[in-house]
């Protein structure tokens, strides 16, 4: 699976699909700024193992300076919940993503895009 669509329920969180729990399960989830209007997913795996030394480099590079400000502005951490497969989106993120309610998620690689649905 590859794509999904799901409403945010009144507390902003998203209910991952049952298919894809696995992926998202025993760590936790970092939500963070896509490069456009659109919100990044990653799981503490990939996160760890290819964003962090992504983001690293020459102290004085400011491309890697760039990436680090725009990946990691308003970063969060939330935890999938067992139960019912939920993640929380703060209100901050879904403000820059312009999400309201409703939300399209699209793999994108090892991580997911998540925007609003039009």
């Amino acid at each position: 699976m590859d794509y999904f669509e799901r409403k945010l329920d009144d507390k902003n969180r998203l209910t991952i699909p049952a298919e894809l729990r696995h992926e998202f399960e025993g760590g936790q989830v970092i939500i963070t700024r896509g490069f456009g209007n659109y919100l990044h997913l990653y799981t503490d795996k990939v996160w760890g193992e290819k964003m962090e030394p992504a983001l690293k480099g020459d102290i004085l590079d400011e491309r890697t300076a760039d990436l680090n400000v725009k990946f990691r502005t308003g970063k969060t951490t939330s935890v999938m919940d067992a139960k019912q497969g939920r993640i929380t989106l703060e209100q901050h993120l879904l403000d820059y993503a312009g999400i309201t309610k409703a939300v399209v998620a699209v793999r994108a690689g090892d991580y997911w895009r998540i925007s609003a649905q039009t």
